[in-house]
């Protein structure tokens, strides 16, 4: 049997008693998870659930209650460096300069790598270049974000995000403003990325695509309601609970899909009263 200090030292991210607030209104109530290294955890529930809350108190770019340690360690004891290089973060809506090139934002995951004022390296370089293909960016990287539309500024986000290189990536929908076939390639990022031994924690709308993860944490009304395996029968029933059981989970063929459980109302051509 495994010790407890082995146990904790194979988890990702481990919080006790997590709690937050917004605007001085409590969000998050008392959250306690583990979320093991290597594997692929995805955030469910309704809106207000507080999903992203939870993902941003995890990432520490959001006060709050309770404790968080990082791949073993309590995350107050991390230095910011080490936890900028550990942990890498995206977040909705993120902010960046429209005149920077797609290049320089990139390269910007390398700055927890980098000395003060140090130019690239070579290794820098090879990164931001790697995750630039990944996203499929890589032939914009000489024009400024400003010149791209809202899903291809996502990709150079997220390359952004990779070219950290960290052990552990969260994304608080990583999938806005994707269309279907790019959403189709995230999967694909995030599959090499699991390869490599990288844990990915998402919140997600796409239920069928949250569906692929290893893992899910069902929340609703800031608490989490359930944690467990995507292919737990119970795990299902949780999720479908969360959303009043307006969604059915299906299996087609190796994969799961959420569906509406009750019939769409079939239009008739006539004004909506």
């Amino acid at each position: 049997m495994n010790s407890a200090s082995d146990m904790h030292s194979s988890m990702a991210l481990v919080a006790r008693n997590l709690g937050a607030s917004l605007g001085g209104v409590p969000v998050l109530h008392d959250v306690s998870l583990a979320l093991p290294e290597g594997r692929w955890t995805s955030i469910l529930g309704p809106n207000g659930a507080g999903k992203s809350t939870l993902l941003k108190a995890l990432a520490g770019v959001l006060p709050h209650s309770g404790d968080v340690s990082l791949l073993g360690t309590p995350i107050q004891m991390v230095s910011g460096r080490l936890r900028a290089q550990q942990l890498a973060w995206l977040g909705q809506n993120e902010a960046s300069a429209d005149d920077l090139t797609v290049l320089d934002i990139a390269m910007l995951g390398r700055l927890p790598h980098q000395s003060w004022l140090a130019p690239p390296s070579a290794k820098d370089m090879a990164a931001v270049e790697r995750a630039l293909r990944f996203t499929q960016a890589w032939d914009w990287r000489h024009r400024p974000l400003g010149q791209l539309s809202g899903g291809e500024r996502q990709r150079v986000l997220l390359a952004r995000a990779l070219a950290v290189e960290a052990r552990v990536l969260l994304m608080d929908e990583p999938l806005a403003n994707l269309d279907p076939p790019h959403q189709a390639d995230w999967l694909c990022v995030v599959e090499a990325l699991l390869n490599h031994g990288t844990t990915v924690v998402s919140v997600l709308h796409e239920i069928t695509i949250a569906l692929h993860a290893h893992d899910l944490v069902v929340m609703r009304d800031g608490r989490i309601t359930h944690h467990g395996p995507t292919q737990d029968t119970a795990t299902q029933q949780a999720l479908t609970s969360a959303f009043d059981n307006r969604i059915a989970i299906h299996a087609v063929g190796a994969q799961w899909v959420a569906l509406p459980a009750n019939p769409l109302p079939r239009l008739t051509g006539r004004s909506v009263p």
